[in-house]
């Protein structure tokens, strides 16, 4: 069995790790190059020594070299590491799985336009259960969306730098989509002071940062004598890791376009 060749940016990171590990214990994967940045002190190291299993893969900065020959690259980054990577990817037709978060409206129209030439997964969080968890909330909202009010709660370590989470406005987004609002209108993204009584057509949003959360994403549904709560708490990084291991797989084979997480499980 020929063996999917991944390449991973940003090897060195949490996110790298998690995917280092998952890929040098599966048996349909195998690393084909591990990316970093130019000031990187990791470059020229054996990647796999990165999580205790040296695999002969040197991390280097040259992502157009160490693409050529890639089947998938997994980019868990920063946004504009990220849009370096794609254009590269475009070039070479190797199709990409972005877990970046913070992307501004123009950053996301540019994935937009580079899913016509090849195959790329876009999605906020690849979490098998938080995935799930995004269609239960388009269940939810169908039958909630009178009398309930809406807020979206996040916590993730103290090194994370966006607010609120990629996920988080990712479960605002199915939400307002199902209820037939537009998030950039109906959002509202801290309250202090005298802010009046909630407007019922809003989507709150409250943010923690501390410690090592990992991810911890809950969404309430307020009524009058009751309330839903809706909740995923991620305790490891292996779990996103496997979503985009997942997510590479299904790009194997498909046409370009935007996918996301939705479609490599199925559940559209």
């Amino acid at each position: 069995m020929n063996k999917i060749k991944v390449a991973i940016a940003g090897c060195s990171g949490r996110m790298g790790k998690a995917l280092l590990e998952g890929i040098l214990h599966s048996d349909d994967l195998t690393l084909h190059t591990a990316l970093e940045h130019a000031s990187s002190v990791q470059l020229g190291k054996d990647a796999g020594e990165l999580v205790g299993n040296a695999c002969g893969v040197k991390i280097t900065a040259n992502a157009e070299v160490a693409l050529q020959g890639a089947n998938v690259l997994i980019d868990f980054t920063r946004p504009e590491g990220t849009l370096q990577h794609l254009g590269i990817c475009m070039k070479l037709g190797v199709p990409i799985v972005i877990g970046t978060t913070g992307f501004s409206a123009q950053q996301k129209a540019e994935l937009g336009a580079a899913a016509q030439h090849i195959g790329i997964v876009f999605a906020p969080n690849m979490s098998v259960g938080v995935n799930l968890t995004f269609k239960l909330l388009e269940m939810a909202s169908k039958v909630l969306s009178h009398g309930f009010d809406i807020e979206i709660i996040e916590a993730h370590h103290r090194h994370k730098v966006d607010s609120p989470s990629g996920t988080a406005l990712g479960m605002g987004e199915v939400i307002a989509k199902t209820l037939g609002r537009d998030l950039a209108k109906c959002a509202v993204y801290g309250r202090e002071g005298t802010t009046g009584e909630r407007d019922p057509s809003t989507i709150g949003f409250a943010t923690v940062r501390g410690g090592d959360i990992v991810g911890d994403h809950t969404v309430l549904f307020a009524g009058t004598g009751e309330r839903i709560e809706i909740t995923h708490k991620a305790s490891s990084r292996s779990t996103f890791a496997l979503g985009a291991l997942r997510a590479a797989r299904f790009l194997q084979g498909n046409a370009a376009g935007m996918y996301d997480m939705q479609d490599v499980l199925g559940l559209k």
